[in-house]
């Protein structure tokens, strides 16, 4: 069975010619399933019973279950989603006074093997579709609309488990499919990809032609400090990440977040501080600095509040766009990879 909600709506044009239909059904549908949220093909009044009944042999309209749930005192949303093979990731939802922002996987697992997350101590298994990605979302709008308080998602990062460049195709068709006007209609701006330095995968998505934004998980300013968190760096040192990046400002003509997690006596010091400037301040950049959400899986300290705004204040004294992203989720399995390495037995 075909899974429409992971076909993206030029592709599903091409289906519905294919099957025999005009065009424009792949619109009709896409607004059946998305628009008015019918979850069965009977629903779908204005498309012929004969045509209906080929769609029920043919396709699905399956999206994850939730394993398990946390809820945060702050609001904050936390699932364990399981696919259809029963594997599982995590999805995530954090409430702004800008709209609510869903924190996607890309991956059951990661292969990229950084030393402070707990997700790439799982290892990776494998892929996910695009519809696995954008049932994510549903099932956060899902619960969202048991609050009764007209909310839904509004924004997405892809900053959950995996590495969306890894997964590349698949994660191009999520985001057409979330970003278009007939689907879950999230504005391109709206929508960012976070990358640990994916060269090659830079500069591919320069060329797509979207309006998205780009997120590079930098986490050190210098190779010696990254190769110790990333095991990616040694593949993919500094120097190849930051061309890639000023290839990709020079075409797609948008500005980069660098995110950098504060870890106590790492990559927190002055001297790190006069290096990431050296190393980002002439792309015109945004830092967004994390305070390190301490696991059992790794040993490493979250810097102080003095170090994390010590730290934020030398970048913007030197001309650097700083922020400090807020703490979502304290009281519950909160970083990437812990909910699931909980349920799989991993978290002592």
């Amino acid at each position: 069975m075909i899974n429409l909600y992971g076909i993206e709506l030029s592709k599903l044009e091409e289906v519905m010619i294919n099957e025999g239909q005009k065009k424009y059904r792949a619109t009709q549908l896409y607004s059946w399933i998305y628009q008015k949220k019918a979850t069965s093909f009977d629903e779908m009044s204005d498309i012929s019973l004969s045509f209906r009944e080929t769609l029920k042999e043919k396709y699905c309209l399956t999206i994850p279950k939730i394993h398990t749930r946390q809820l945060s005192t702050d609001g904050t949303i936390k699932l364990l989603v399981e696919m259809e093979d029963g594997m599982k990731v995590e999805t995530v939802l954090m409430r702004y006074s800008y709209g609510c922002v869903a924190c996607v996987s890309s991956q059951v697992g990661c292969a990229m093997g950084c030393s402070f997350c707990a997700s790439g101590l799982l290892g990776k298994k494998r892929n996910l579709l695009p519809e696995e990605m954008v049932g994510q979302i549903l099932c956060l709008n899902n619960e969202l609309e048991k609050e009764k308080q007209g909310q839904r998602v509004t924004h997405v990062v892809l900053m959950g488990t995996g590495e969306p460049f890894d997964n590349y195709d698949n994660v191009m068709d999520f985001i057409r499919i979330i970003n278009n006007q007939h689907g879950l209609s999230i504005g391109a701006r709206h929508i960012t990809v976070s990358t640990c330095g994916i060269s090659e995968g830079i500069r591919r998505y320069a060329r797509e032609g979207l309006q998205t934004n780009l997120a590079i998980s930098l986490h050190a300013p210098n190779d010696e400090i990254r190769n110790k968190l990333m095991n990616i760096n040694h593949l993919y040192p500094l120097s190849s990440i930051m061309e890639a990046v000023r290839e990709y400002i020079s075409i797609a003509h948008r500005r980069v977040t660098y995110e950098y997690l504060l870890i106590q006596d790492v990559n927190d010091s002055f001297e790190c501080a006069q290096q990431l400037v050296d190393l980002v301040g002439d792309t015109e950049g945004y830092v967004n600095l994390i305070p390190y959400n301490e696991t059992h899986l790794a040993d490493y300290k979250r810097s102080s509040n003095n170090r994390i705004h010590a730290f934020g204040g030398y970048l913007e004294q030197h001309g650097l766009n700083v922020t400090i992203r807020k703490e979502f989720g304290s009281d519950i399995d909160a970083a990437c990879g812990q909910l699931k390495a909980k349920a799989e037995g991993k978290m002592q």
